[in-house]
């Protein structure tokens, strides 16, 4: 790990006239690591969105607007993609951004095929005519195209040489508004402001994220004047803080969702009897109240009620214990206990499981909550080793973000080993069709036979919580979890 450079936490850098000292943020957990095509860490994504660049990305509304490329086409036939890449983009290192840069970015995701390679599943070939010009040839129309290359920073613009020198995980470069200065393991991570920033240099001299596992902790710090924003809000002060003066706070509908995964490689799970039974007997407002203080909003689907894609759904609203010790009796499986992997960089995994383990005891089952770090966590549900987890999925987007990569079979996130050939078939039809209205139905069908097959078990949709010193403008709390401090300004007079 590089050591810490330039300012160190909490240090306050006046870069003079235009630009305020640097802003302090407290995160829940340490990014697990800092390239952005490898991890699936939110923790790692506050970071990274600060650091890189995608050819679009979405506003504040979620429509997509040019980033590095500053305009686009599509063929009539809707098979070729040509993007205009903006003129005089630089990495942090000075290197000029060219075609080039783009298509070594997007070769890699598929070569290797790392997590957002499913993106690229209609790509066909990826070319570079000229330095400034980047051609996406397709084989079936793609109405999601531009979300899939700018939804989020994981599908992020690399410098080649970064990636070749094998820095990219501990020492990214990329174009984006603040450059990587260091990490102190453990403590923090400090960014400095990229002076030549296409959209200009931030209003900030730099960002350092500080871990703070403890939301009580992050609060303290925040009004003790130590940091200046966090997202690691307890929600049960949710109501108190919105009376608070000296704190700034944001409660702002997400489209993010909360779920268990129960691991169908293991008998019993593999019958969905036994799984529409656990999502019988689960007790989601008791969860909501518990974990998030009324501040979430309880779903049996992924889509939140309010979006565009939304779909009614309330199979597993009545029944309750009754209907799971029928359908436990039908498939003649009587589980006796349930291994149930947690983290505690999420306390709502921990406090949710032990609800669970309430609502399922009345059925003969007993819940070991097994709490380990996240590294671990994400070890344990990639290799298999668990019974049913908890997590959540952010900053979701397109319907195809919702379900495709965790619910077909050959889906890179589809840790449960979920498989139903309709659910694949849906998937698989939303991705090419063009007419919006049939692409709702298309999706309306997938998502209610996901529930019904239970791949996963829905619980909320969480709020995004945020809270910040009322010296920092500029800043907005996004939909779609994104942190981004580029617009930020911090009154000289009131930092941390």
């Amino acid at each position: 790990m590089a050591a810490l450079t330039g300012c160190s936490t909490g240090e306050r850098v006046d870069l003079g006239q235009g630009t305020s000292g640097a802003l302090v943020a407290a995160i829940a957990g340490e990014p697990d690591q800092l390239d952005p095509h490898k991890t699936t860490a939110y923790f790692s994504f506050e970071v990274l969105e600060n650091v890189f660049d995608t050819l679009v990305e979405p506003d504040e509304n979620l429509e997509m607007q040019p980033a590095l490329a500053e305009s686009w086409e599509v063929s009539p036939d809707q098979l070729t993609w040509t993007f205009r890449l903006r003129p005089g983009v630089t990495f942090h290192d000075g290197a000029p951004l060219t075609a080039d840069d783009v298509v070594f970015s997007y070769r890699r995701i598929i070569d290797e095929q790392l997590p957002n390679s499913d993106k690229f599943s209609a790509v066909r070939a990826v070319e570079a005519p000229d330095p400034a010009t980047v051609v996406l040839r397709v084989d079936r129309p793609t109405p999601n195209m531009l979300t899939n290359l700018g939804g989020f920073k994981g599908m992020a613009i690399v410098s080649r040489a970064n990636v070749e020198s094998g820095q990219i995980a501990t020492h990214p470069v990329g174009t984006g508004p603040f450059s990587f200065l260091g990490q102190k393991s453990g403590d923090s991570i400090s960014l400095g402001a990229n002076p030549d920033y296409w959209g200009g240099p931030p209003g900030i001299s730099g960002v350092t994220f500080r871990f703070i596992s403890e939301p009580s902790t992050a609060m303290s710090a925040l009004q003790a004047g130590e940091v200046d924003w966090t997202d690691s809000v307890p929600p049960q002060r949710v109501t108190q803080l919105r009376g608070d003066e000296s704190v700034e706070l944001a409660v702002t509908p997400s489209n993010d969702y909360w779920y268990l995964a129960l691991n169908e490689a293991r008998e019993p799970w593999n019958d969905v009897r036994v799984r529409q039974a656990i999502a019988y007997a689960v007790d989601r407002d008791a969860i909501v109240q518990a974990t998030s203080y009324g501040t979430a909003a309880v779903n049996q689907l992924a889509i939140p009620e309010g979006n565009p894609w939304f779909t009614p759904y309330d199979r597993y609203s009545s029944g309750g214990l009754d209907r799971a010790r029928e359908l436990l009796q039908e498939a003649g499986a009587q589980p006796r206990d349930l291994d149930m992997l947690v983290t505690t960089e999420y306390p709502e995994t921990v406090t949710a499981a032990q609800i669970i383990a309430d609502n399922l005891a009345p059925l003969g089952i007993t819940v070991s909550i097994r709490t380990v770090d996240f590294a671990t966590w994400l070890d344990e549900q990639n290799s298999g080793n668990f019974d049913m987890l908890m997590m959540g999925w952010l900053g979701n987007i397109d319907p195809d973000d919702f379900y495709y990569a965790q619910h077909h079979t050959d889906g890179p996130n589809n840790a449960q080993k979920f498989s139903d050939h309709e659910v694949d078939r849906l998937l698989d039809a939303g991705r090419v069709e063009t007419d919006e209205a049939a692409r709702k139905g298309i999706y309306a069908k997938a998502a209610t036979r996901i529930a019904d097959e239970v791949s996963y078990i829905y619980l909320y949709n969480p709020s995004v919580i945020q809270a910040w010193n009322p010296a920092l403008s500029g800043y907005d709390a996004r939909r779609d979890g994104a942190v981004r401090f580029r617009t930020a300004t911090l009154d000289a007079d009131g930092g941390a």
